[in-house]
């Protein structure tokens, strides 16, 4: 007996001898936006599990607004929630400025942080570190149906003015056919209408607050920009334009229902993708539209992932990000589903690769709006605040989803433009006065 319980506890040692010392499992819980890119990116996953078998990724993947409130919260009152945050251009400087961030310094070397285009990399770094890396990046742009345009006798100019949107809508709208002269963003939020709104009335003249951060929606430039905006789509817009932000437009182009659609470079891929889009073949890109004042109603964004300070998983979360936003997964991308649908507007390398360029017909256009968009200098007139299509205050975000609700109302004919106008005006001076902007 004595001889079996020897042997019994030998096999046990060597048993745990043979397994190894055991691995400490983490689970990274990843907040992110249902955009196509990412969903794309969790369904690649694997490739990036399989390579460290030690960290598991949960997902929690939101509607744009709904993302933006959550990690919001969570942040603000140190949830703890997530271990990776998909957050933008707006937030990363504030957010790093007030220690919520991590700064990105272990990424590796084969991140290659040096290839990141530099508008991209400037907007998301603060005191010269960079706090969150880049999944792609985006400006804006006109994308047109080839086919539309020449049954209205028309040519599409690679730099349009907002007057040829407007002639070129109206011609090719045929609302028996179920086409829409032109889609844009309607619904509400600073992400959405706002975002474009606000990047449209730089090309106007507008301005959100003067040198003394004086609300400017009692002046003549907004009046133009929202009255243009609201006769376009009453005129050239889809029924129910108030609802309709990016994925609900990218949905009416890909199914033939959009003459022109004016809104993230991002989506050339999508318009184009033959899997996705019954027009894929007939698309056209142009630059966003100007009144010939000197600025185009183009933004600059950069969807990115960041961790939140306090985190406990910051290895792992870092590894996640190098893989996620790092030129291998770019080739991983292009392996699988082509180089036309690799995550455009982050490294210089990609627009010097001929296999990317030859693929990807709206990449010259991407790369010269990105490059195109100035956020320290967003206007005509002199700002005192940086951001093209956003104003990089924290009191921005309450601020510009009220004002967006007042625009969409607009849009969908329950408020008039000079309402919708007085109540923006009414609700940003009462802001920026609380918040000690106006003495």
């Amino acid at each position: 007996m004595r001889h079996y319980r020897h042997l019994a506890g030998v096999a046990s040692l060597l048993a745990l001898v043979a397994a190894g010392p055991a691995i400490a499992e983490t689970t990274l819980t990843i907040a992110t936006v249902n955009n196509g890119d990412m969903v794309r990116m969790q369904g690649l996953t694997e490739d990036f599990t399989k390579a460290n078998p030690d960290i598991k990724l949960q997902w929690v993947t939101l509607e744009e607004n709904v993302l933006r409130q959550k990690v919001t919260t969570d942040i603000a009152t140190k949830g703890g929630q997530y271990d990776v945050l998909t957050i933008g251009t707006y937030e990363v400087p504030i957010w790093a400025k007030n220690g919520w961030l991590v700064a990105l310094d272990n990424l590796g070397d084969a991140y290659k942080v040096d290839d990141l285009l530099p508008a991209i990399r400037g907007g998301l770094s603060a005191d010269g570190k960079l706090y969150a890396s880049p999944f792609y990046g985006e400006s804006s742009y006109v994308m047109y149906r080839k086919d539309l345009m020449e049954k209205a006798g028309l040519t599409m100019p690679e730099t349009p003015t907002w007057d040829f949107i407007r002639e070129a809508a109206e011609k090719m709208t045929d609302r028996a056919n179920g086409i829409n002269g032109v889609c844009l963003r309607g619904k509400a939020g600073w992400g959405e209408n706002m975002a474009f709104l606000t990047a449209m009335s730089n090309s106007f003249g507008a301005r959100w607050f003067d040198e003394q951060w004086k609300p400017q929606f009692d002046q003549p430039e907004w009046k133009n920009t929202l009255q243009f905006y609201v006769d376009l789509m009453k005129a050239a817009g889809p029924a129910g334009a108030s609802s309709n932000g990016f994925n609900e437009n990218l949905t009416l182009f890909q199914q033939g229902k959009c003459g022109m659609w004016i809104d993230a470079t991002v989506a050339g891929s999508f318009v184009t993708d033959p899997k996705a889009s019954t027009v894929s073949d007939k698309v056209g890109f142009a630059l966003a539209p100007d009144t010939g004042l000197g600025k185009r109603g183009n933004w600059l964004w950069a969807w990115s992932l960041a961790i939140p300070a306090g985190s406990q998983k910051t290895e792992a979360a870092e590894k996640f990000i190098a893989w996620a936003t790092g030129p291998g997964y770019l080739d991983l991308v292009a392996s699988r589903d082509g180089w036309a649908n690799v995550p455009p507007g982050t490294r210089a390398s990609l627009y010097a690769n001929k296999d990317y360029t030859s693929a990807a017909p709206f990449a010259e256009m991407t790369l010269a709006s990105i490059e195109a968009a100035d956020p320290t200098h967003p206007t005509v007139k002199p700002v005192p605040y940086t951001g093209v299509q956003f104003v990089a205050i924290p009191e921005f975000q309450g601020l510009g989803d009220t004002v967006g609700k007042f625009f969409s109302a607009a849009l969908a004919g329950q408020t008039s433009v000079d309402d919708a106008l007085k109540q923006a005006q009414d609700a940003s001076t009462r802001t920026m006065t609380r918040a000690g902007y106006i003495k």
